[in-house]
Formats: C-alpha cells, sequence, structure tokens
C-alpha cells in the first residue's frame, strides 16, 4: 500500500499542481494532465515506497475510482455548455454521435482484430473502450464557465464538449456487447442486447436525467421557501448532490447513468441561464474534477515508470497510433461535411478526439465482468498507450491550435461586420 505519510504528500503536492499549472500553463503548448503525467513518471523513477499503481491487482479501485471522475467531469461539461438543446443547435454533436463513434468502434475493432490477431470479443471490446472522446482531459478544447449568452461557445468547443458529454454513455451499449460475445461466444444475445442494453438503457438514461434535472432546477430556482431554494445560498457542493442522485437513481432502474448526470446538468443549466449560481455549481465541480484529474493521471505516470508497457507490442502501439491519427480525424471530418462548423473548425473537431480517463473505466469494469482470451496486461497497455499519446499529442497541440482558431475566429467576426457574405472557419 505504500507509505501513508508519503502518500499524503504526493497528494498534497498534486492538489497544489491542480490549483496553480492550470494558470501557469494557461495558452501554452503545455496541459495539466501532461504535466501530472511527467511529474508521475519521476516520482515512481525515485526509490519511494508509493502505491502499487498496477490496474491489473487492484482492477476494483481502478474502476471505482475512474467512474466517479468521469461522473463529476459529465456534470461539469452539462453545466458549463451555454447553447440551447435543439436538434439544430447541437447538428454537430449529432453527426459525432451517429456517425464518428460507430465507424470508430469497427474501425478499430477491425484494426484489433488484423494486427494483434485478438479475438473478435476483445477487438470489439478495444473500440468500445476507445472509441469515445473523453470528458476529462479535453478541459483545453471544451467550453469555460456559463455565461449569460447562449451564444457564446464556439463550434469547436460546444461540439467537443457535448460530444464527450454524450458518447461516455452510448459507449456503454457497445461495451455490454463485447462482453456478450464473450461471454456467449455466439449470436444469441443480440436481441436481449438490443432490447435492454441499447434501448431500455439508453432511455431510461435520458428520461431519469431529464425528470431529475428538472425536479433540481425546481428545487434549486423556484422553491417556494426560501430555505429550499440553494440558488439563494450558493452551496457548490450542491453539483456532488445532483451527481451522485441523478446516477444513483438511474444505475438503480437499471438505466445508463453516465447519460442521466450530463443530461440532468444540461437540463439543471437550462432552468435558469442566466442565474449566477450555475457559475457557483460549475465552479466546484471543476475544482474536483481538476484534483481528481491530477492524482490519477500521477498514477498512470506511475504505472509507465514501473514497466506497465512492457506487454505493449509494436502492432498494439500502431492500433492506438491509428487511431488518434487516421480513424478519429478520418471518421469526425467526414461526419462534420456539410454541417455548422466551417473548413479550419471541421479538422481541429475531428483531430481533437482526445482519449482518457473514460477508456481507463471502460475497461476496468468490462475486465471485471468476463474473459476476453487476451492477457489483462496485453488489454492495458494498448489502452494506457493510446490515452498517453493522446495526452501528448493533444496535450501539445490543444493551446497553439485553439489559440490560433480564435484569433481567426476574431478576424472573421471583423470581416463580417463589414461584409455579411464573410465565410465561416
Amino acid at each position: 500500500m505504500g507509505n501513508p505519510d508519503l502518500i499524503f504528500a504526493v497528494a498534497g503536492v498534486a492538489a497544489l499542481l491542480a490549483a496553480t499549472l492550470p494558470r501557469l500553463l494557461n495558452r501554452r503548448p503545455f496541459s495539466l494532465p501532461l504535466a501530472c503525467l511527467l511529474g508521475g513518471l519521476l516520482l515512481y523513477a525515485l526509490p519511494l515506497d508509493l502505491p502499487d499503481p498496477d490496474p491489473v491487482a487492484h482492477r476494483a479501485l481502478v474502476e471505482h475510482a475512474t467512474e466517479i471522475c468521469v461522473l463529476i467531469s459529465l456534470m461539469g461539461a452539462g453545466l458549463a455548455i451555454n447553447r440551447p438543446f435543439g436538434r439544430r443547435e447541437w447538428s454537430s454533436t449529432w453527426r459525432l454521435l451517429g456517425w464518428t463513434l460507430p465507424l470508430t468502434v469497427f474501425a478499430v475493432a477491425a484494426a484489433a482484430y488484423g494486427l494483434l490477431g485478438w479475438p473478435l470479443a476483445a477487438a470489439l471490446l478495444l473500440g468500445a473502450v476507445l472509441a469515445p472522446t473523453d470528458p476529462v482531459l479535453a478541459s483545453d478544447v471544451q467550453v469555460g464557465e456559463p455565461v449569460d449568452s447562449e451564444e457564446a461557445d464556439d463550434e469547436v468547443r460546444f461540439t467537443l464538449t457535448s460530444e464527450a458529454g454524450l458518447n461516455d454513455g452510448l459507449a456503454f451499449p457497445l461495451v455490454y456487447a463485447a462482453i456478450a460475445l464473450a461471454v456467449s461466444g455466439g449470436a444469441g444475445w443480440i436481441g436481449e442486447w438490443t432490447l435492454v442494453d441499447l434501448l431500455y438503457r439508453c432511455a431510461a438514461g435520458v428520461v431519469c436525467g431529464l425528470l431529475i434535472g428538472r425536479g433540481l432546477g425546481r428545487l434549486f430556482f423556484r422553491a417556494q421557501k426560501s430555505d429550499l431554494r440553494l440558488a439563494e445560498h450558493r452551496d457548490g457542493f450542491v453539483a456532488l448532490a445532483a451527481t451522485f442522485l441523478a446516477y444513483g437513481l438511474t444505475e438503480l432502474v437499471h438505466g445508463y447513468g453516465f447519460i442521466a448526470v450530463f443530461v440532468a446538468a444540461c437540463t439543471i443549466r437550462a432552468a435558469e441561464r442566466s442565474h449566477g449560481y450555475n457559475g457557483v455549481l460549475h465552479g466546484f465541480i471543476e475544482q474536483i474534477e481538476r484534483l481528481f484529474t491530477a492524482w490519477l493521471i500521477l498514477l498512470l505516470g506511475g504505472f509507465v515508470a514501473v514497466g506497465g508497457l512492457a506487454a505493449l507490442t509494436w502492432r498494439g502501439a500502431a492500433v492506438g497510433l491509428l487511431l488518434l491519427l487516421v480513424i478519429r480525424p478520418l471518421t469526425g471530418w467526414l461526419a462534420e461535411l456539410g454541417g455548422r462548423a466551417g473548413p479550419r473548425e471541421r479538422v481541429a473537431t475531428a483531430f481533437f478526439g482526445i482519449r482518457g480517463i473514460g477508456s481507463l473505466f471502460y475497461l476496468a469494469y468490462a475486465l471485471g465482468q468476463a474473459d476476453f482470451g487476451v492477457p489483462a496486461e496485453e488489454l492495458w497497455a494498448v489502452v494506457a498507450f493510446t490515452v498517453l499519446a493522446s495526452l501528448v499529442i493533444h496535450g501539445i497541440s490543444a493551446s497553439p491550435v485553439m489559440n490560433r482558431l480564435d484569433r481567426l475566429r476574431d478576424r472573421v467576426g471583423e470581416a463580417r461586420d463589414a461584409d455579411p457574405a464573410a465565410q465561416h472557419l
């Protein structure tokens, strides 16, 4: 378990880094997760009595720690979105969810099946685990704090935020499909999977999220008794209550809690868009998210430092790089053709398919449900490498690219003021 006193000290340092580094690294080609990753590598390279970061030995702990981190991030993403929900307003999101997500799953599964020679269930699991973009590590390319203006979110940040908020839940049916295939080995599971894991659980997640979000929004902003009108008391930790309540109640009825948390957050945000309490809730949840992220990425760096990638082959690394540099950019770009985004915005949206904590959660969860015919160490090595590569590639490029887009957007806005026919980015 490691030296408890040393663990407290390291946890404190990581918390301080989570508080100070975002400001120091602002608009620089270096992200907080990347800094924590390097910190974990350095710490575990030293002869210190630190906790064992092996996700195979501590699978259940990894599952629940990453689960909480993703939940908190989903609430933060939903509270931050300023654009009202709608078919047309969210059209870029629907394109990525409807086309990019399934195409990515099947492309990664095909690569794993062909390059790695994995069984079909393991290949499908890898595709499902690595397909969703991550709401935790994508802060540099997500929308900022909630503001009054419904037009404040630019197309790239809005699309990536809303996509990350929804596809973490929508990947669950595909993870269940891989589990069912591994357990049964045949096709007899497809009917039950379609009715229960795909249709019912997704619908239950949406309905529960809407009902819980509306109930909490009414309580926060419109309760008849002022003591119950929590918006007037400005307690930020209520965001955690909303997160756990939405997740727990939805899971009790066997719905997808990830979907419910994001939908509930968006519904609470929509209950009173201009109220300053939205900023209080988001500010608190963002701080908790940064804290969890720092700790988890520190351990991920430790996992690499102690030889966690020893089971990685060049074919496994090739699958991860193929996803980040070819599959996601290509499927994302194709899905956005003819959409609201301009050419440069479309390229940026397609490129920043960040992989992270959500992938670690799904893998830990699935490995607790079935045997996929591939050593757990090899599965963890491929997924961890992909997350690490995403941290480096996207962590270095996010700030320069987004800063460049912001400058171009300002110029286009000025040009459009002078000439309404000016083109989009």
